[in-house]
């Protein structure tokens, strides 16, 4: 290897690892205690859930959520793919299962991300 390609090298790795840092920071400060889930059906917000909140929620008649142990997932749906209920839980802010057949997604946002003003469905 040349000269070039050990700089190039070290400039992608020092660029990995500072991206890596302010994504460990981001999800450090994150607290799953004042976390939202926003619950959108065919583009209209549907609900909004607090993540420290044991809950299951129907959706509609279509889908099942279910908020257990600060992590989110749709334990049933109707659409016959099943790929939502097939994706892991998510609990981090920025996450997000959608399920394209019945229009709903379900996202993780930080209470200071959220319009919440207080009050939860």
């Amino acid at each position: 290897m040349k000269r070039n390609d050990w700089i190039l090298a070290a400039g992608v790795i020092v660029a990995a690892v500072l991206i890596f840092c302010v994504q460990l920071m981001v999800n450090l400060s994150f607290d799953k205690a004042q976390a939202v889930v926003l619950v959108t059906v065919k583009g209209e917000d549907f609900g909004a859930y607090r993540l420290n909140e044991d809950q299951t929620v129907d959706i509609d008649g279509t889908n099942t959520l279910v908020i257990k142990d600060g992590a989110v997932r749709i334990e049933k749906a109707d659409c016959p793919d099943q790929i939502c209920v097939h994706h892991r839980g998510i609990s981090r802010n920025g996450e997000s299962i959608i399920c394209l057949p019945n229009r709903v997604v379900v996202s993780v946002r930080s209470s200071e991300d959220s319009e919440l003003d207080g009050v939860a469905r």
